[in-house]
């Protein structure tokens, strides 16, 4: 039979470009408090629903409304801001310093500090967070020193890894937060592998991993969920969708089509889909899934709706592919004033005590610096040759003597 129609393809393309108006119309917004919170046992077949719409706590005037309302302790909310402003100011910082020559390379967190802080807040400490390059946020909520990743992101002498990592790709395992990959799509399945091995020893620890939207469109992501779901891994597996894999908007891996949380269906496992702005409805959507977890009810799959307010990394130009001024229009806000806003309404906050943390913390973040730059920035003050073959075999075979003799070492 004669084909009547000429086949064609559909070409992802995003609401708007530079020079265009910002069009977030595709972003449905529902009311703060609308959705139930079912128990974290439930049926996946029950709560569907979950993954095609937004869970949000916060409203417009900062107040904290409905069935997914954390209760949270004041000092932990304080907390939460100041590391939340913390990673901005140092995010910043050394930012600039590789605009200086100081770093070779830098990311920056900018719009999605409330996921990190919040999640690293409410789990355990023998917990594991399997991270992305956006999550500094966990290590500064659980004080990891300061100096350390500023030496890191120098490649100097002092660098805790030893020059064996790029800049901003930590690893602090006593911090509960796992050598960072650059490869994202890796996060799910280590994390799943993680888990089980956990629930094999009958330990009662759980993982958590983040990735892009982007990474959805990886093997990797659909052989973690298989195995998750399959093994009922006690995980969290979270997809940070920002709208933007470096210049490739979330169209590209099937943003136009459905959600991502809808991708736990097909894999009987929850899906919950989550304001990523707002650090009560981050909190209440990572809690239910721990609770889950915990009680050997498997994994959940969290999509947290968020934005990449900076570029992809110093890198990129954002303006080459989005309008922009399209930060200015991201429908659900920022997340560090939502929650000092949130702060505002319980009469814990005000400008004058907000003034005087960014003014600690700039301070505390200039130190670091100073200190970093004494030891070495880029090419300069760099770890020693020996460092290169240490940690390659438990007991060095001939090779790695016969080169560390050529080089006299």
């Amino acid at each position: 039979m004669a084909q009547s129609t000429r086949l064609q393809l559909h070409i992802p393309v995003p609401a708007a470009r530079p020079g265009d108006a910002p069009d977030f119309s595709h972003i449905a917004v529902p009311p703060a408090g609308l959705l139930e919170r079912p128990d974290p046992l439930a049926d996946p077949d029950t709560v569907r629903d979950l993954a095609f719409t937004l869970i949000r706590v916060l409203d417009d005037n900062g107040d904290a409304v409905g069935a997914w309302a954390p209760a949270i302790a004041p000092a932990t909310l304080l907390a939460g801001l100041r590391a939340m402003v913390l990673t901005r100011i140092f995010d910043e910082r050394l930012y600039r310093a590789q605009r200086q020559g100081k770093t070779s390379f830098y990311m920056k967190s900018l719009g999605e500090e409330a996921i990190p802080v919040a999640q690293a807040l409410l789990l355990g400490p023998a917990d594991m967070c399997f991270p992305t390059y956006r999550d500094l946020g966990w290590l500064m909520v659980r004080n990891y020193p300061l100096l350390d990743l500023v030496n890191q992101i120098f490649s100097n002498g002092r660098d805790p890894l030893q020059g064996r990592q790029l800049p901003i790709l930590y690893s602090a395992r006593a911090y509960g937060f796992y050598s960072l990959s650059g490869n994202l799509a890796n996060r799910f399945g280590h994390a799943v592998g993680w888990a089980m091995a956990s629930a094999y020893r009958g330990d009662g620890n759980i993982a958590l991993a983040h990735i892009g939207e982007g990474s959805t469109a990886e093997g990797g992501f659909h052989e973690a969920l298989t195995f998750a779901g399959v093994y009922g891994a006690p995980v969290i597996l979270c997809i940070v969708n920002n709208q933007w894999a470096i210049s490739s908007f979330s169209g590209m891996a099937g943003a136009e089509r459905t959600t991502f949380a809808a991708k736990a269906i097909g894999y009987g496992v929850p899906g919950l889909r989550v304001d990523g702005n707002d650090f009560l409805a981050v909190w209440a959507a990572t809690q239910w899934a721990a609770e889950r977890a915990r009680a050997n009810g498997g994994p959940t799959l969290i999509e947290f709706v968020t934005y990449r307010a900076g570029g992809h990394s110093t890198s990129d130009d954002p303006a080459r592919y989005r309008p922009a001024d399209e930060p200015a229009h991201w429908p659900l806000g920022d997340p560090v004033a939502r929650l000092r806003a949130h702060l505002d309404r319980l009469g814990l906050w005000d400008d004058t005590r907000h003034a005087a943390l960014e003014a600690e913390l700039e301070q505390a973040v200039r130190e670091a610096v100073r200190q970093g730059e004494a030891s070495g920035t880029l090419g300069h003050g760099k770890p020693s040759l020996e460092q290169m073959f240490e940690g390659v075999f438990k007991e060095p075979d001939w090779r790695v003597l016969e080169q560390r003799r050529e080089l006299g070492i």
